[in-house]
């Protein structure tokens, strides 16, 4: 129960009680730095919290009071507490510190102490008492105060210390870690989260992503092995945080065929799977549409994601990772999918494709061992299938480059970069065609049934009659081919050999398949269709953020190629020349998966191959020199 004449602390300010009106108490407090201006105020017992019960003369006397002798006598209870164990932790209360320091605790000189242990450097203020009321401080460790002092010289230094930081930043000598604090905005601009850099700009240097990130490697910030890529295109590391529901409770045909789902032996999410069963052609597809909305949070994120990025560090997810143990194909003994049912006419064209939500009996292949099986009953027919369809898109003009392709891992304890590069299987070749039969298979169907739907089209290429043979053969093809489109209007795929196309097939990794299947899944259940306005404009978000995405992979398999080369600076490799323009050559580099230009000493011809080494390797331009090295 608190007194008359007892002093009070109100939004942190000194009042005195002046007077008690039933349950409340009417305060006094001055309200500027003019000792007349003061106001009465009504409060409750909760809204106040206790700094002694008084009695005190006059609020003057609690506001004016004044001892310099205090911040010594702190200094010595400080030391004194330290030296206890058990005190040296323990809160103590304001009284209780008061009469160590003086003898007594009176009523005219608790605001003044108050103020003085809250701004001193022994105590802090124990904030959980406070908040029930008390009032107490908690010695502070010698450790904690030195942390303290160093900050508020800092801060009365700050004009001086901000030069000498400059000074060593010219020289990329830096004070680490304290001087990591002033390097912030220069990770910013690195990572792409902004545009300048005062302290850059203050050394003289250049204030570009690039520039900041030479900087963070010549100062020792930033390790070769840090890759900011991905942020810079404004992707995170982290895959999507909202969980999908569990699958809902829906009828579905159960497919007594056992299908297989086949891909690289490092694949962690399984989207498709594929069989035969003498009558029809099945492509079982992940159905997480059946638990995604349009316009629900799951897929807004999905749609700006775009797609997974898949980095040599790991993948960044468009669907939760927990996603993958109720929609990824093969990870339980019985699959749900949304599963493409296909017959053929005579000539090997789709005659009829179905969409049917399905359970299904999966097993997981790789390739290496799906091609060890190409001869056994289960799977011969789906490889006579697949090399039917591949002549079929041949005959109709469908184009293909294939060029080596790499794997690239980083360890993840050690940041040790390994690539490798991958085996080509004809069984690759299968599931390729497999895939591209569903998206035929899907725009069959959604123009069959005048589904506004994502069409992929590709217009066919001038391709010129000298395309020489080999790897140049498969470049001079690979700049002839034109740029894909994406709209609501079916248009032919050139490059495929399919009068129209649409891709369905990895709903869990690319926007532009999931909302096909969110399409899909509304024109089996009934429900409204997304009309074609909003389709279009939710395929242009989904693929320009896909784009985004290609372009931070890209990058971020550049960078750690890079790093490779200089954790293994012996290494050298065959180049084969793929392109001649006057006296400069193009090189492509089979090993690695890069390209290069050099003026050769001696004259090189298409399709010759040269021994090169890397030299200048620049990472955070993204540049590298190879140079040509006599055979040994």
């Amino acid at each position: 129960m608190l007194q008359k004449n007892g002093v009070v602390l109100y939004k942190n300010q000194c009042a005195l009680i002046i007077g008690i009106d039933g349950e409340k108490y009417v305060i006094s407090m001055r309200v500027s730095s003019e000792k007349t201006q003061r106001v009465e105020v009504k409060v409750r017992e909760k809204d106040v919290v206790a700094l002694h019960p008084g009695p005190v003369a006059n609020l003057e006397a609690l506001l004016d009071f004044f001892d310099n002798a205090i911040p010594t006598q702190i200094a010595e209870v400080h030391e004194l507490l330290l030296s206890d164990e058990v005190a040296a932790h323990a809160p103590s209360a304001l009284s209780e510190l008061a009469e160590l320091m003086r003898s007594s605790f009176k009523a005219e000189e608790s605001y003044a102490l108050y103020c003085a242990l809250c701004a001193c450097n022994e105590f802090a203020l124990d904030d959980a008492a406070f908040k029930t009321g008390a009032i107490a401080f908690v010695p502070r460790s010698a450790e904690e105060m030195a942390t303290l002092q160093q900050k508020k010289y800092e801060k009365e230094h700050a004009g001086e210390l901000r030069a000498a930081f400059i000074k060593r930043l010219k020289q990329k000598k830096l004070d680490l870690p304290q001087d990591s604090s002033y390097m912030t905005e220069v990770e910013s601009l690195a990572l792409g989260q902004t545009e300048k850099s005062k302290v850059m700009a203050e050394a003289g240097i250049a204030q570009t992503p690039e520039k900041a990130h030479k900087l963070l490697l010549d100062t020792g910030m930033w390790r070769i092995t840090r890759n900011p890529f991905p942020m810079r295109y404004g992707f995170s590391f982290a895959s999507a945080k909202e969980g999908l529901p569990p699958p809902p409770d829906e009828a579905r045909l159960s497919v007594e065929s056992v299908a297989y789902a086949i891909d690289n032996a490092w694949s962690s999410d399984p989207d498709d799977a594929v069989s035969w069963d003498g009558t029809y052609l099945w492509i079982h597809i992940a159905d997480p549409a059946s638990a995604v909305m349009p316009e629900s949070s799951i897929d807004k994120t999905a749609r700006a994601r775009g797609t997974t990025l898949y980095l040599p560090e790991g993948a960044s997810r468009m669907l939760a990772e927990t996603s993958l143990a109720d929609y990824a194909l093969g990870l339980t003994e019985k699959s749900r999918a949304l599963s493409f049912r296909m017959q053929f006419d005579e000539k090997g064209a789709i005659g009829d494709c179905a969409v049917i939500p399905t359970i299904v009996n999966v097993k997981r292949l790789t390739y290496k061992e799906a091609d060890e099986k190409k001869e056994s009953s289960e799977l011969a027919p789906l490889f006579e299938i697949a090399r039917r369809n591949e002549a079929r898109r041949k005959k109709a003009g469908a184009v293909a480059v294939d060029l080596p392709e790499v794997h690239i891992t980083v360890d993840e304890a050690t940041k040790k970069v390994s690539i490798e590069r991958e085996v080509h299987y004809e069984s690759a070749n299968m599931v390729r065609e497999m895939m591209l039969l569903a998206g035929e298979g899907a725009a069959h169907f959604a123009f069959k049934n005048n589904i506004p739907f994502p069409y992929v089209s590709q217009e066919a290429p001038d391709i010129p009659k000298d395309i020489p043979t080999g790897l140049a053969g498969d470049f001079k093809l690979l700049k002839c081919m034109r740029k894909r489109s994406v709209g609501i209007t079916p248009a032919p795929h050139a490059a495929i050999g399919a009068a129209m196309y649409s891709q369905v097939t990895s709903p869990l990794r690319r926007y532009g398949d999931l909302i096909a299947h969110e399409q899909l899944r509304a024109f089996l259940a009934n429900r409204p269709l997304i009309d074609k306005d909003d389709m279009l404009m939710r395929i242009s978000e989904g693929d320009a953020a896909s784009v985004a995405a290609r372009k931070a992979a890209r990058a971020s398999e550049t960078h750690w190629k890079l790093v490779y080369l200089l954790q293994n600076p012996e290494w050298y490799g065959d180049a084969v020349c793929v392109d001649k323009k006057d006296r400069q050559v193009q090189l492509y580099i089979p090993l690695l998966d890069m390209q290069s230009f050099i003026v050769p000493r001696q004259d090189v011809q298409l399709n010759d191959v040269l021994t090169v080494r890397s030299a200048c390797i620049d990472i955070p331009n993204q540049k590298v020199n190879f140079v040509p090295v006599e055979r040994g």
